[in-house]
């Protein structure tokens, strides 16, 4: 039976996942040298002075369309990942390639140990209150 006359038919579908593998966008890096561990809620920015990355060679287009998402408003790693419908993993090793290129800063959430203690904020409260 021929395909021709049929029309192009695709070997591959939706559910059979990216084409390029998660290792080929990170050339074999599980993690950034210079990088801590980025947490899902940090809040990746696009650095306004930056040039445009799309210029850079060394930077693949999913690094540019992290810078791009960016641009339009400050994003978390988890938001990047399921905006770009990539694994963390991945965005945080292209996050530590961009903060590098100094493309993007990171802000990392308060630790909970560096929180103020919840009875403190209580008083402050109620002492607002007796005002």
């Amino acid at each position: 039976m021929s395909t021709e006359g049929q029309g192009r038919s695709h070997w591959f579908d939706d559910e059979a996942g990216p084409v390029v593998r998660p290792y080929a966008m990170t050339r074999g890096r599980t993690s950034h040298a210079a990088q801590h561990r980025l947490d899902l809620i940090a809040v990746v920015v696009a650095e306004p002075d930056a040039d445009h990355p799309e210029t850079d060679p060394a930077l693949s287009p999913e690094h540019v369309d992290i810078v791009a998402l960016c641009r339009d408003a400050p994003q978390s790693v988890a938001e990047l990942a399921a905006g770009l419908d990539l694994p963390v993993g991945v965005v945080r090793v292209l996050v530590g390639d961009l903060v590098d290129a100094a493309f993007v800063h990171v802000n990392r959430p308060v630790p909970p140990a560096e929180l103020p203690d919840e009875s403190i904020l209580r008083d402050v409260i109620n002492g607002l209150r007796a005002l």
